[in-house]
């Protein structure tokens, strides 16, 4: 891990920040709890359950926590926790999020640990985070037993639920998640990176994500009569490259926007045309008037290929969640957590947010919040999120659960 340097107000390098006494047992801490961090996440790879159905999942993370003088409760369906510390309940708290839900893709990797769920993986990294926030969890709570921490920490873990589906979020506001909470934080892997490296960002640190079908009705008939029908399939191809082609030439260069048709589905035999095909995708934006300005752009465009082919096409959205926008003072706490890791983090600044679309940004639709990216990459590389093959370099858990204390830590720090 290459040691990073802060430049003070004149440019220059400044010495490493003095690693303050609850660090240091924080540390500690950690490094004692490392092989079962690593243990909780191979678990939960082995047993991945998909978004809207983490039960067992649920059910474990309590069961590690459960010796603990927490408050626990659990969310909607039995799906997803929220943890306490127990000060007086007037107290205001800072929170930490990770999310548990998998994906359905089929593990390829040939390891111990791999997914025992036919054709479900955490291939997103949620084991890693969520053994992150039971690291975070168990270690405030040491800390807090033995008098380690020199002020009051008042701080809420919120496991959280179907995040790939961008409603978990929404379901844990909806029973209080954020009642009493005046900050959150959270971190996403980063396998780009290498392990000891984390990424930050000031302000939009990803984009909005929407989905979109659109509903394309013909006329069919036999194959080798394709003049005597109105072919929607023609008809889709035609709607996928006037997509790619013209919604970005209608959107302004410097605002990112990306439409992805990730679905297609027509037709039950190869010499039949079929009357009708469905389409189904994604449109991501970096501002609100990006997003509005997409959706009407793109219904445009349907309509103008409608007309074209004389085909029926209906569009319709499923509104997912915004984009995060990282709060520059949380961001800067994130700076400072990382900066007192003895062993040395290299802080990267994003020049870029990511088009990725991550649930999180419902919490800071209602109170300040900050995401990093964790590197995790090993020397030996990693493969990129969401494929068959993803893993990750599992030191990466106990630098995640450092920075993250480190942050509520300070977060919670009285004025001076």
């Amino acid at each position: 891990m290459g040691a990073a340097q802060m430049l003070n107000a004149d440019g220059k390098p400044e010495e490493r920040a003095r690693i303050p006494e609850w660090a240091a047992a924080l540390d500690e801490i950690v490094a004692k709890s490392q092989e079962r961090l690593i243990g909780i996440r191979r678990h939960l790879h082995q047993h991945p359950e998909l978004s809207a159905a983490e039960q067992e999942t649920t059910r474990y993370l309590s069961g590690l926590i459960e010796e603990l003088d927490l408050e626990v409760r659990t969310g909607p369906r039995d799906r997803g926790l929220i943890i306490d510390s127990r000060p007086p309940a007037d107290l205001r708290r800072v929170a930490v999020r990770g999310d548990i839900d998998a994906l359905p893709i089929q593990d390829q990797k040939e390891v111990s640990y791999k997914s025992q769920n036919a054709g479900v993986m955490h291939a997103c990294g949620h084991d890693a985070h969520s053994a992150c926030i039971i690291g975070v969890i168990r270690a405030l709570a040491e800390l807090q037993k033995n008098e380690l921490i020199p002020w009051p920490v008042h701080w809420r873990a919120i496991l959280q639920p179907s995040e790939e589906i961008a409603s978990g979020a929404k379901e844990m506001i909806s029973i209080g998640a954020l009642t009493g909470v005046e900050a959150i934080f959270a971190l996403h892997l980063e396998p780009a990176k290498p392990t000891g490296v984390i990424r930050v960002k000031n302000g939009t640190f990803t984009a909005s994500c929407d989905e979109f079908e659109v509903h394309v009705t013909g006329r069919g008939g036999h194959g080798a009569r394709p003049h005597e029908t109105i072919d929607p399939i023609a008809a889709s191809a035609q709607l996928i490259t006037a997509i790619y082609q013209m919604l970005p030439r209608k959107m302004n260069p410097q605002v990112p926007v990306v439409a992805s048709v990730g679905e297609i589905s027509a037709g039950h035999s190869p010499n039949v045309i079929p009357e009708k095909a469905v389409l189904k995708g994604t449109i991501r934006a970096l501002s609100e008037k990006a997003r509005t300005s997409a959706k009407e752009t793109l219904e445009d465009i349907v309509s103008g290929i409608a007309r074209l082919t004389g085909c029926r096409m209906e569009t319709s959205f499923a509104y997912g969640c915004a984009g995060v926008v990282n709060d520059p003072d949380l961001t800067d706490i994130i700076r400072s957590a990382s900066h007192t890791i003895p062993e040395g983090i290299d802080i990267e600044e994003m020049d870029n947010a990511s088009m990725g679309g991550e649930d999180f940004a419902e919490y800071v639709q209602h109170i300040p919040g900050s995401m990093f990216r964790l590197g995790c990459q090993s020397a030996s590389g990693c493969s990129t999120l969401h494929t068959p093959e993803f893993d990750l370099d599992e030191r990466a858990i106990g630098i995640g659960v450092r920075i993250l204390t480190r942050a509520l830590i300070l977060c919670s720090a009285p004025a001076s």
